[in-house]
């Protein structure tokens, strides 16, 4: 059997693709006796952007946003713990999924942190 291997040129100055983002939330989500003080964000696919609007979620329009937070956090996050963020945890999350929607020449110099 004959196999080929191709490896394509890359750029060293275009930084890899993030697909995860995990954000440390500076108030916890309290749901039952689990305390969630961490959350992992998933680069949506395009299923997961269904309903929403593009524009909403990269003016960070906090409806876009919760309903897609749900869609891509793990632990999955319910539409009332996002309703009772802390505003700064809200925009610490919001900024990671705008950085999802960078193309990679550009995600190098989005800050998030």
């Amino acid at each position: 059997m004959n196999t080929k291997t191709t490896t394509k040129a890359t750029d060293e100055t275009i930084p890899p693709v993030t697909t995860e983002a995990t954000v440390t939330l500076g108030t916890p989500i309290l749901r039952g006796e689990q305390t969630i003080s961490s959350v992992t964000l998933r680069k949506p696919r395009a299923g997961q952007l269904r309903g929403l609007s593009l524009t909403e979620i990269l003016q960070l329009k906090v409806d876009a946003v919760t309903a897609l937070l749900s869609r891509i956090s793990t632990p999955t996050l319910l539409r009332h713990e996002v309703d009772n963020l802390e505003p700064e945890d809200l925009v610490a999350l919001s900024t990671e999924v705008v950085a999802f929607f960078l193309p990679k020449d550009q995600a190098g110099g989005f800050q998030t942190e």
